[in-house]
């Protein structure tokens, strides 16, 4: 071979090393992220007065602590906007109520025409329960009584509309008869306090810090849901479930009867399973270092119950496991 050739040569094999050298970074042989590919996580969780964000923290120091991977926890507009804001890359890790994973992954109510697939479940959590909040001083008992007043249905892009909506629904009742606030949960609590808004929907895990931030300077009220309401509902959607307040919860005299629907987690379906894996097995190992009361029912027996959506790979092979 000429002095020529063997140039060329030489520029095509260190072109050649240069490629291999690219690819031999943090992406495996497929190109496919690893876990050294995740300096950072986001944990997208609601508003501060939520149950979700008084969670996140806690989640996000032992997803931190026990992958090595560090992990915050940021505030959003809750479950719709968290499966929107996976889908588009803005982050990792949400929360989620499970009625709403499932609208995303079909493209129905509030997703309509526009499926969500690029989201998977790690687990489910606890129960959220639905709660109609008002004032004693209200006058406000029935969902009847709503008619004509201001209202809180939840922030745009929440769960919460979701259930408001349904649940006036199967009351007789429609957005139209009432005077609509989209309020997330700290704007509720501070516009019942003010005597601007009559009642508000929060749905999220009992007690909510914004329904006891209100009971600190109001005697709180949750409007119940009659047992034949919650039955027709369960018949129409049955992502629901019925629930009860306890007596002394908010300072309320005697149990009052409800509705809930599932929280869950949902994480990308690019992020890869062995890490997938650290986080969903993080989680659920690690409950007893969750000081709130919703922490006790985290599980990993009940970590499948509920899910409406496939289950990200890492998170299935935990669960699998005895």
């Amino acid at each position: 071979m000429n002095k020529k050739g063997m140039r060329i040569l030489a520029i095509i094999s260190m072109f050649a090393l240069l490629v291999l050298s690219a690819c031999g970074g943090k992406d495996d042989a497929s190109g496919d992220k690893t876990k050294e590919d995740y300096d950072y996580l986001s944990l997208l969780t609601g508003g501060t007065q939520g149950t979700y964000y008084a969670l996140g923290g806690a989640l996000a120091d032992i997803i931190s602590s026990e992958t090595g991977v560090k992990t915050t926890a940021e505030v959003s507009q809750a479950s719709a906007a968290n499966m929107t804001a996976l889908k588009d890359g803005k982050a990792e890790i949400a929360f989620v109520q499970t009625d709403i994973a499932y609208y995303a992954s079909k493209g129905e109510m509030m997703f309509d025409g526009e499926v969500v697939d690029q989201v998977s479940a790690i687990g489910a959590l606890y129960p959220e329960t639905v709660q109609l909040v008002t004032t004693e001083k209200s006058g406000i008992k029935s969902f009847e009584d709503l008619k004509g007043k201001k209202v809180s249905v939840g922030a745009p892009g929440s769960g919460t509309y979701a259930n408001a909506e349904q649940l006036l629904e199967i009351h007789g009742l429609s957005m139209s008869d009432i005077e609509q606030q989209d309020l997330d949960f700290g704007e509720s609590q501070e516009s019942l306090q003010s005597g601007q808004i009559d009642a508000a929907f929060i749905t999220a895990g009992t007690p909510t810090a914004a329904v006891e931030g209100l009971n600190a300077v109001a005697k709180v009220f949750i409007v119940p849901v009659a047992d034949d309401k919650a039955d027709a509902l369960i018949e129409k959607y049955q992502y629901y479930a019925k629930e009860v307040i306890p007596a002394g919860t908010y300072g309320i005299a005697e149990d009052t009867p409800t509705v809930s629907v599932g929280a869950m987690l949902v994480i990308q379906n690019d992020v890869p399973e062995d890490l997938a894996y650290e986080i969903t097995k993080a989680i659920y190992d690690n409950t007893s270092k969750l000081t709130h009361p919703k922490g006790a029912l985290i599980k990993k027996e009940t970590g499948l119950d509920g899910i409406g959506i496939p289950v990200h790979p890492g998170a299935q092979k935990y669960f699998d496991e005895k």
